[in-house]
């Protein structure tokens, strides 16, 4: 097996189109798995961990960028207002797999359990890919990954990051699983409420092929928190029965199956009650807020 060491992005992406057969790997907590099971075996590796423009994360007019080898411990040290990304890094494997492990190894592997991958779907984030000359193309998450673990990235693409709008809003990711980390997911939700557009985000991870988004428990609970007022009076409460009808609803999204971790059933049961206490979440926030200001 071969090993090919770039140094630069551009020279990583000369490699990649000269060598296809090549597999990019960075931090490996996947990749390795695949090995050690004898899943894979590849001609070649294309070691990407050293190229600094991969771990590049910037603030800019209201916009995120995360390159795709920001490894998960320092989205947690490094971005804190990025709340559900962060919480999402935390349930990622052991710390040393935390240091290692990047957002863009979840979307090279484009596995329906993927911790941070729900998170990108909340907020409707773009995944950047590049090519040898510095082509880039920008694909709305939906578009890229496309199956459990299929994904729309060409032979001589590596991925960049990816971007997204700021949400300054509540936001909550929790998951269900028999521990908080070292496991894969049965269950997992990120939640943001959107306060600017006045609109609800809700992603479901590891209850379908790919992850999903609860379109119509988002405009459902928007528009009781229009009628309520609570878009304005951070105060305001909802009206009785609208959590587990809210909970309900992002249920529906869901297509779970029946595998070693869970019954479908048991996934149903889940996302209900991770919907329901994100919603809990949020409003007391927003309470606290109010309180405060």
């Amino acid at each position: 097996m071969d090993v090919l060491l770039p140094r630069t992005l551009e020279e990583a992406l000369e490699l990649r189109a000269a060598h296809p057969e090549a597999v990019p790997i960075a931090g490996g907590t996947d990749l390795m798995v695949e090995m050690n099971f004898g899943k894979i075996r590849p001609e070649a590796f294309l070691d990407i961990s050293r190229l600094a423009a991969l771990h590049e994360w910037r603030f800019d007019d209201g916009r995120v960028f995360l390159g795709s080898g920001v490894t998960y411990t320092r989205i947690m040290r490094e971005l804190p207002r990025l709340r559900a990304l962060g919480e999402a890094s935390r349930g990622v494997g052991s710390p040393q797999i935390r240091n290692r492990g990047t957002v863009g190894g979840n979307l090279g592997t484009g596995s329906p359990a993927g911790e941070s991958i729900p998170v990108l779907a909340a907020h409707d984030a773009e995944i950047g890919l590049v090519a040898a000359g510095g082509r880039e193309r920008w694909v709305p998450w939906n578009e890229y990954v496309v199956g459990v673990k299929k994904t729309t990235l060409a032979p001589d693409e590596l991925i960049l990051g990816a971007r997204w709008r700021h949400l300054d809003g509540p936001q909550s990711y929790s998951k269900v699983g028999t521990r908080n980390a070292m496991v894969i997911s049965i269950a997992m939700l990120c939640f943001a409420l959107d306060p600017a557009e006045r609109t609800v985000r809700v992603a479901l991870g590891a209850v379908a092929p790919t992850a999903v988004r609860a379109s119509d428990a988002e405009t459902y609970l928007a528009g009781e928190l229009e009628r309520a007022g609570a878009w304005d009076d951070l105060a305001a409460p909802l009206a009785s029965g609208v959590a587990d009808a809210f909970a309900e609803r992002v249920a529906a999204a869901a297509r779970p199956i029946d595998d070693v971790r869970g019954t479908a059933a048991y996934r149903l049961r889940a996302v209900h009650v991770l919907a329901r206490r994100a919603l809990g979440w949020a409003m007391e926030q927003r309470a606290d807020e109010a309180m405060v200001g």
